[in-house]
């Protein structure tokens, strides 16, 4: 099975991008990684485009539903959110389980956050010939100031990391909680103008990204578990359609999510690969709380 590996969100760089030797990665699409002037070489895995998130997004996107001029997903029941809410989470927090892994969403204390900006460095960084240790902590330095940025400017119901862990009894005993951590993903409620006019019915939908597995645990469905828990999130949130991006050529990760119920919308233009990108297509998934036959049951 194809393991999922996203690009974390395109964001504003909190560091200072004045280094010659920085530049933007493209595998993580925004967090600026101190790599060489070069196209990162495909690894295995998915490397979704950033698309939105930026920080207009973050900060001006703030409507909650229900609100006054909040935007709205077709309406749902308040009988159906929560009975789907209670089938989805469990009593230990997990939003989903898959395989002996649970995810749920991250803790916003600094151990955790480190540890979630551990795993994405790992999975996203290039290496390079000379001073390799020195290039991978900065990575990391950056991919820790953007996710504290994203969790300090995004409402809670704009933006969540979900983090899969070994949720078995026997695995947990000599480890703290945020050493369990194997993979992550994000979640960020968007409106872009570009996908929105494919979904029929919505004017926002949640958007999947910067997904990231250990390299010693691929292969062990920890993607698949994300996913399953981004989808039980998006339902707790009331959106309509999921939407991710993934590259046009990575058939085995595009196989996944067509498995998992997304579906392609569109893709890049031709000229990309002009510049030396990779063309990626847009996939979505509709969500089913939002079928009145399925609220009434």
């Amino acid at each position: 099975m194809a393991v999922l590996r996203a690009s974390p969100l395109l964001l504003p760089q909190p560091l200072s991008p004045s280094s010659s030797r920085s530049s933007r990665c493209p595998t993580c699409c925004g967090v600026t990684a101190a790599v060489a002037s070069r196209q990162a070489p495909s690894r295995t895995g998915v490397h979704g485009g950033a698309g939105g998130g930026s920080k207009k997004t973050l900060l001006t996107n703030r409507r909650r539903p229900g609100a006054a001029g909040a935007p709205s997903c077709l309406p749902a029941t308040e009988d159906g959110v929560a009975a789907a809410g209670a089938e989805r989470e469990e009593e230990d927090g997990y939003l989903a389980r898959e395989a002996g892994w649970g995810v749920r969403q991250m803790g916003r204390v600094g151990e955790e956050m480190r540890r979630v900006a551990q795993v994405q460095a790992e999975a996203f960084h290039v290496p390079v010939a000379l001073f390799n240790d020195f290039f991978f902590d900065f990575f990391k330095a950056e991919v820790l100031s953007a996710l504290i940025y994203r969790v300090r400017n995004s409402p809670p119901d704009r933006y969540a990391c979900l983090v899969a862990e070994e949720a078995e009894p026997t695995t947990q005993l000599s480890q703290a909680p945020y050493e369990k951590i194997v993979g992550i993903v994000d979640c960020t409620v968007q409106n872009e103008e570009d996908i929105i006019k494919h979904l029929q019915g919505a004017d926002e939908y949640l958007y999947v990204s910067g997904i990231a597995v250990l390299p010693s645990f691929r292969r062990r469905k920890v993607g698949t578990a994300l996913l399953k828990a981004c989808e039980a999130l998006g339902l707790q949130w009331r959106h309509k359609f999921m939407v991710l991006r993934a590259y046009e050529d990575d058939d085995g990760a595009r196989g996944l999510y067509a498995k998992a119920g997304y579906r392609v919308v569109s893709r890049d233009p031709d000229w990309v690969t002009w510049v030396g990108r990779r063309r990626r297509v847009v996939m979505i998934k509709e969500l089913p709380i939002h079928n009145n036959q399925i609220e009434q049951q």
